[in-house]
């Protein structure tokens, strides 16, 4: 049988991703939770998933249409996080099956972090720690680093993240330009055409845009060749979006070979698994996946996923539905 997480309520909830602790006592007070179960075949058991009217994901969830095509009741795949490239929104939509997300509440975060990284990178605050840390320091100083002040940022993905960062970017008196699927014509910045042109005018380049197949290793070789053209410095990467978005492969060849200066790594292709050779890079900056993570935003997510939850459950609109199942108009 799958695992029951609680049996508290008589509306049966599957939990693909294990629920935050902030979501966890909410969940199992208002409903029956059970565990994805990766010994069964469906996994979920044959007595339960006829009577399972909701999914719980992360982020980093996958959902496929033979699990959905085995819960007959489903009405609602309810993600904790902004991403959902995992989930097969058109075989839900199909199925008259609701998909909401939490998007908004982890702009704030995700853009600190942006900068943070890009702060580290040029000043190369890890390296600096650790010539302290290691008793380097009375052996001599370090290398020079860049200044971030008065440098070009581009941007790939101009939605509300990407427009947050580009506020914080002018405080540090940046010239912003974006790419994007379209220019928005109420914006101030410049818009060029795709990824390879906005880095060709960049020192740093910002990657926030959807994961997905529209987007799977957008930021390839010829894109780090014109970043690493843009100016003598040669420019830095950032990645807050999906690890998808890059070509590791590429991206580990333009840091070893020095065709870029560094990069700022929230996110990669086989997390948490990081490729040794990217980690023994000095020039990088890399975190765990860490955009939405702080207490505040995790907390609001854990708060808005079982809202939707709930609100579809009860026959109310849901709060935040994927654009994919916005009502028209």
């Amino acid at each position: 049988m799958s695992t029951s997480l609680s049996a508290a309520g008589s509306i049966a909830v599957l939990a693909v991703a294990k629920p935050s602790p902030l979501l966890a006592p909410r969940l199992n007070a208002a409903f029956e939770v059970h565990a994805l179960d990766a010994t069964l075949p469906a996994g979920v058991a044959a007595e339960t998933a006829p009577r399972i009217r909701a999914i719980f994901a992360s982020g980093e969830s996958k959902v496929s249409a033979e699990l959905m095509a085995n819960l007959p009741a489903l009405e609602i795949i309810s993600v904790m996080g902004v991403g959902y490239d995992g989930i097969d929104v058109a075989a839900a939509k199909a199925r008259g099956v609701m998909v909401t997300h939490t998007p908004d509440v982890l702009n704030d975060d995700v853009a600190d972090l942006a900068i943070g990284l890009m702060l580290s990178a040029a000043r190369q605050l890890p390296a600096a720690d650790r010539h302290v840390r290691t008793g380097l320091w009375p052996q001599g100083t370090m290398p020079l680093a860049r200044k971030m002040s008065g440098a070009r940022i581009g941007i790939v993905g101009m939605g509300r993240i990407g427009q947050a960062i580009a506020r914080r970017a002018l405080g540090f008196n940046m010239t912003v330009a974006y790419t994007a699927r379209s220019a928005k014509p109420d914006l101030p910045w410049a818009y060029l055409p795709d990824a390879a042109s906005l880095a060709a005018v960049s020192d740093f380049l910002v990657v926030i845009t959807p994961g997905g197949a529209g987007t799977r290793k957008l930021i390839n070789a010829d894109v780090l060749a014109a970043l690493g053209s843009s100016s003598p410095q040669k420019g830095i990467l950032v990645n807050v979006a999906r690890g998808s978005v890059v070509d590791e492969a590429a991206l580990i060849e333009a840091l070893e070979n020095g065709v870029i200066a560094g990069a700022g790594l929230d996110v990669f292709e086989t997390e948490p698994h990081v490729p040794e050779r990217l980690r023994a890079l000095p020039q990088v900056v890399l975190a765990p996946h860490i955009g939405s993570a702080t207490g505040q935003t995790r907390q609001a997510m854990a708060d808005l996923a079982f809202d939707n939850l709930q609100c579809q459950l009860s026959g109310q609109p849901v709060k935040t539905p994927v654009p994919e199942c916005r009502a028209a108009g």
